[in-house]
C-alpha cells in the first residue's frame, strides 16, 4: 500500500505535521523535559510511560512497547487503514495528495461508497421501528426485555419489515444501486439473477467499526424462522474475524476502559448496556480471533470472557483461551466467567442486578481455568496422573511468550504436580521446535556477534540522530563487505543523506511494509537509546572505522584458509567481492 504513494510525499507530509499535535488531539499530552509524556493510550496504566518525541517526530511507550510515527498512531488509535491516515495528515496540512496516488484513491473512494450506503440502510432500518405499522411487535418484544428508547436509540435498533424487496424497492432504483447493496450484503442474488433483501422480518442491529462507520448488519428474527440471528456476509468493509459489536459504543461512553467483558449475543451487549453496564462487546456469530484479542487489548489490560455455563460455552471458552495465550504478557490479563445453566447475560442481570454480574467472585482467571480443565479426569494424586498433567500442560505452557507470568505458571505447574519447576522448563525447551542443528566454531559466532552488535548500534544511532550520517564519507568502503546487515546500513546512510532533514519518524514510513520494519522498530524502541543523551559524532566515526577495520580482518582470516571446503558458501561469496574491491 505505501508504494502507491510517492516516499518523498510521506516525508514532506510528515515534516509539515507534527505528531505531537496530532497525538494530544486524542490522548492529553504533559511536557516532560525534551519529551511530551501521557497514560498509554494502548494498555491499562496508572503511571505514565507513554513518551513523545518532537525532535525525533515519534512515540514510544515503555510499558507495552507500542511505538511509530504519526501514521501509525491514526492507525492503531483510530483503527485507520494506510492510506486512510495519509489522507486524514493532508487534510490536515493542507496538502493534496500526488496523483501517483490515484489508484489506492480511487480504492479508498470507492470503499467509502459503500460506508456510506452502509449508513444509508441503517438509517433506514432505524426509521421503520419508528414507523413502519408492523413495527409493534419488535417494540412489544424490546419492551418484554426491559430495553428502553434511549439505549435503543444509541444502538440505532430498527426493523427490516416483512416483504422481499422492501430495501430494494427504497434504495435500490438503478443496476449500479443493486451492486452496490449486493456488495455491502445487504441483498441477496437469486439463482435467476434477481435480487431479494436480506433482512426480511428482523429485529436489526447495525454494527459500527471502531472509528464509528457503519460497516455490517446483524438481524434477530421474530417468529420461528431460521437463523434465529443472521449477519452481514464478508464484504470489502466487513471482517467479521476483526469486528466487535458493540466497541464503538462502550468507547464513546466509557473514556478509559479499565476492562471489557466479551459475550455472545447483541442483545446481552445491549441488556447490560440497558443495566449500567456499558463496558461490554461481542463477537459476530465466530470464535474470539487473535485480530479480536489483539483490538480490544490496545484498548484495555483487562478481558472477562462470559459464556453460558453449559458444554458449548466451556468449549468457546477455551478457544478463546488457546488464542489469547501466545497473547499474554505482563500488564494483560484474562478471566472467564461461566453463567448457571440456562442463563445468559440478558437473564442473568435481570434476575440477580448488577452488583452480581461484576462481582470479581464470578470470575475465574485464566491460570485457574486453564490447570482446572486439564486435570480434570486425571488422578493428581497419583505418579502416574501427575507426569500426565504435566504432559499436557506443556504445549500450553509453550504457547506463552517469555515473561513473568509464564515463570509463575510454571511454579504453579510445579506446586500442583510437585515436579520440580526447572525440570519443567527443560521439558519446555524439548518441545520447542529446534534451531539450525549446524554448530559455527566458538570464535566464529564471537565475531560475527561483535560485528552484528556493531551495526545494531550505528542503526539505532542514525536512527536517533540522522544528522550522523552526514559526516559519513566512507560508505564506499562499507560496501565493499557484502552481507545483509551492511548492505541494509549502506542503504540506511544514502537515504538519509539525500534526506538531511528526515526525522526518525520518516526513516520508519520509509521502510514500512517491508521485511526491515519490525526490526528498525524495535532497535528504535530500545530504552537505553531512546533515552541516549548524546552520540558524538567523532565515537560514531569511530565506530563506522572499527566496522571497517574488523571487516578487513575477517577478509585477512579468510585469505589464511588452506581448503575453500572449509568456508561457508556466505563467507565464500563475501571473499570473492572483497577481492573485487582491490582492498586485498
Amino acid at each position: 500500500m505505501a508504494g502507491r504513494i510517492p516516499q518523498n510525499f510521506i516525508d514532506e507530509l510528515l515534516v509539515r505535521i507534527d505528531i505531537v499535535d496530532i497525538v494530544d488531539a486524542y490522548v492529553p499530552l504533559k511536557k516532560a523535559g525534551l519529551n511530551h509524556q501521557a497514560c498509554c493510550p494502548f494498555h491499562d496504566e496508572k503511571t505514565p510511560s507513554f513518551t513523545v518525541s518532537q525532535q525525533k517526530q515519534f512515540y514510544h511507550c515503555f510499558g507495552c512497547s507500542a511505538n511509530g510515527t504519526a501514521i501509525s498512531f491514526l492507525m492503531e488509535y483510530l483503527h485507520m487503514d494506510f492510506i486512510e491516515a495519509i489522507e486524514d495528515l493532508a487534510s490536515r496540512a493542507g496538502v493534496e495528495i500526488p496523483r501517483d496516488a490515484s489508484h489506492a484513491l480511487n480504492t479508498n473512494n470507492k470503499s467509502s461508497e459503500l460506508y456510506e450506503l452502509m449508513e444509508i440502510t441503517t438509517g433506514y432500518y432505524s426509521k421503520q421501528l419508528r414507523n413502519h405499522p408492523k413495527a409493534d411487535s419488535i417494540i412489544s418484544y424490546l419492551k418484554g426485555r426491559g430495553i428502553s428508547g434511549e439505549i435503543a436509540a444509541e444502538y440505532e435498533l430498527g426493523f427490516a419489515p416483512p416483504g422481499w424487496n422492501n430495501l430494494i424497492t427504497e434504495l435500490g432504483d438503478s443496476d449500479e444501486s443493486m451492486k452496490r447493496l449486493l456488495k455491502i450484503g445487504a441483498i441477496i442474488e437469486n439463482e435467476h439473477g434477481g435480487y431479494y433483501d436480506r433482512f426480511r422480518n428482523r429485529l436489526t442491529f447495525p454494527i459500527r467499526d471502531q472509528r464509528g462507520r457503519a460497516i455490517a448488519m446483524g438481524g434477530r428474527v421474530m417468529g420461528d424462522d431460521k437463523p434465529k440471528y443472521l449477519n452481514s456476509p464478508e464484504t470489502p468493509i466487513f471482517h467479521k474475524g476483526r469486528e466487535l459489536y458493540g466497541l464503538y459504543q462502550a468507547r464513546k461512553v466509557v473514556k478509559s476502559l479499565d476492562s471489557l467483558y466479551i459475550v455472545e449475543g447483541y442483545m446481552d451487549v445491549i441488556a447490560l448496556a440497558q443495566f449500567g453496564i456499558r463496558n461490554v462487546v461481542a463477537s459476530l456469530g465466530t470464535a474470539t480471533t487473535p485480530e479480536h484479542l489483539n483490538k480490544m487489548f490496545r484498548v484495555t489490560g483487562k478481558l472477562i470472557f462470559c459464556f453460558d455455563g453449559d458444554e458449548p460455552g466451556k468449549k468457546a471458552a477455551w478457544r478463546a483461551l488457546e488464542n489469547a495465550l501466545p497473547l499474554i504478557r505482563d500488564g494483560r490479563q484474562v478471566y472467564f466467567m461461566f453463567l448457571p445453566e440456562g442463563e445468559d447475560p440478558d437473564t442473568f442481570v435481570r434476575s440477580h442486578g448488577k452488583e452480581s454480574f461484576l462481582d470479581a467472585n464470578m470470575r475465574l482467571p485464566l491460570s485457574d481455568f486453564l490447570f482446572n480443565s486439564l486435570h480434570k479426569n486425571i488422578d493428581i494424586k497419583s505418579l502416574e496422573g501427575r507426569s500426565e498433567m504435566v504432559s499436557k500442560a506443556l504445549p500450553y505452557l509453550n504457547k506463552l511468550p517469555s515473561d513473568p507470568f509464564k515463570d509463575i505458571l510454571v511454579q504453579e505447574l510445579s506446586k500442583i504436580t510437585r515436579y520440580e519447576a526447572e525440570d519443567i522448563e527443560k521439558r519446555l525447551l524439548e518441545v520447542t521446535p529446534a534451531t539450525s542443528s549446524k554448530k559455527p566454531l566458538k570464535k566464529q559466532i564471537t565475531e560475527e556477534n561483535k560485528g552484528i552488535e556493531k551495526i545494531r548500534w550505528i542503526v539505532r544511532s542514525l536512527l536517533h540522530k540522522p544528522s550522523l550520517a552526514v559526516e559519513i564519507d566512507t560508505a564506499e568502503s562499507l560496501n565493499s563487505f557484502p552481507s545483509h546487515g551492511i548492505i541494509f546500513l549502506c542503504e540506511l546512510i544514502e537515504f538519509i543523506q539525500s534526506r538531511p532533514n528526515i526525522t526518525l519518524g520518516g526513516i520508519l514510513e520509509n521502510w514500512r511494509d517491508t521485511k526491515f520494519e519490525r526490526r528498525l522498530q524495535e532497535l528504535s524502541s530500545e530504552e537505553a537509546v531512546f533515552n541516549e543523551i548524546e552520540v558524538t559524532t567523532e565515537v560514531f566515526l569511530d565506530a563506522i572505522k572499527s566496522l571497517i577495520k574488523s571487516n578487513l580482518k575477517e577478509f585477512e582470516l579468510l585469505k589464511g584458509i588452506n581448503s575453500p571446503s572449509e568456508l561457508t558458501d556466505e563467507q565464500k561469496s563475501r571473499y570473492r567481492n572483497i577481492q573485487k574491491s582491490g582492498l586485498d
